[in-house]
């Protein structure tokens, strides 16, 4: 690190089961930095974190070693930018946001952030930077539990709300078209909200839409349960005992990532109340449930079960096989079932 003339912190920074930060990764890895920063180095913190963390963990710690920013050294704020999975989103053609702790921190590291994208946006300062993240991952949180919610309405009155959002997303301002489906994952819009509302709460303040909205993307997937429950009762069948099929594992369509997918709690729920539960996930070979259970997609899922659970679609894959089952379609956009209920 010291032989480097800019050094990026990129590190995770999830909650842990409290839905408190869990800080390990970042406090070491900006330790680490500090205790090998010299002279001249341009030092960037890319991941999201609570406002006021880069003058916490570096800044504060490089004037204690002698090193003053913006003047001995330069320490900013650039929150990353990604939507993975996505091909129409590449990291060039995002803007990026930076902050720094002084004007001439601000203009050396959005120098080097230049080099990734054409489009930088600088700030006042990094707190403005880190604030601005938890904005955007705050506002696509609220959009998400509004959306699931918005669906369970649709499906009172009988209506298609992939219709209804298609239909109000012509409108060409003040709409943000965001669809229901089973649940919120990643590493980013089930964490980040709540370093804002601990941070918050240390200073004995609340966010009440912010947090009804990190509960109700947390019973997601409980619901997805309780609707399948319904659908085979429907039917005159009872979930204990049925043979279930979950398509789609991965948080998110075209990866493999598994990171606070809803499905790892969906398939949990359904085995805790007495379903005989498979996936089927051709990124995800196998998955371990919150009791250390290990499962391992079907290799042959071609098969009539009493119910299949469509969570996650992957491109390019046909999925047609499922229809042959009874599904519940948690994404609202599986049309190849026979017979389909949506949550």
């Amino acid at each position: 690190m010291a032989a480097a003339d800019a050094v990026i912190i990129c590190v995770p920074t999830p909650v842990d089961g409290d839905y408190l930060p869990e800080l390990t990764a970042l406090t070491g890895a900006c330790a680490d930095v500090v205790a090998n920063a010299r002279a001249g180095q341009t030092i960037i913190l890319t991941s999201t974190t609570y406002v006021g963390t880069t003058a916490e963990l570096l800044a504060e710690p490089l004037r204690r070693r002698g090193l003053e920013p913006g003047t001995d050294i330069f320490v900013a704020f650039s929150p990353e930018r990604i939507d993975p999975g996505n091909p129409d989103h590449q990291v060039e053609d995002t803007p990026r946001v930076v902050g720094g702790i002084t004007a001439e921190c601000a203009t050396r590291a959005a120098r080097i952030i230049s080099l990734m994208t054409s489009q930088v946006y600088v700030v006042s300062s990094t707190g403005a930077a880190e604030a601005t993240k938890l904005y955007e991952n705050i506002f696509r949180a609220v959009s998400l539990a509004l959306a699931n919610e918005f669906a369970d309405a649709c499906g009172v009155l009988q209506l298609d709300p992939i219709e209804v959002t298609l239909a109000a997303a012509t409108k060409p301002y003040g709409f943000l078209a965001t669809f229901p489906g089973p649940g919120v994952g990643g590493h980013c819009i089930p964490c980040d909200p709540h370093y804002l509302l601990w941070q918050l709460g240390t200073q004995g303040h609340s966010s009440p839409l912010i947090e009804q909205a990190m509960r109700s993307i947390r019973k997601r997937p409980e619901r997805v349960v309780e609707r399948a429950a319904e659908v085979l009762a429907a039917d005159g069948s009872e979930l204990s005992g049925a043979r279930v099929l979950v398509v789609g594992a991965s948080y998110k369509p075209g990866v493999r990532d598994l990171r606070e997918s809803s499905a790892v709690p969906m398939i949990a729920s359904l085995q805790s109340k007495g379903a005989d539960v498979h996936y089927f996930d051709q990124l995800v070979p196998d998955l371990k449930l919150p009791d250390g259970t290990v499962l391992r997609s079907e290799t042959d899922p071609d098969s009539v079960w009493d119910l299949v659970i469509v969570h996650t679609l992957h491109p390019g894959t046909d999925h047609s096989w499922a229809g042959k089952s009874r599904v519940l379609d948690a994404t609202y956009r599986f049309d190849s079932a026979a017979v389909r209920a949506v949550v």
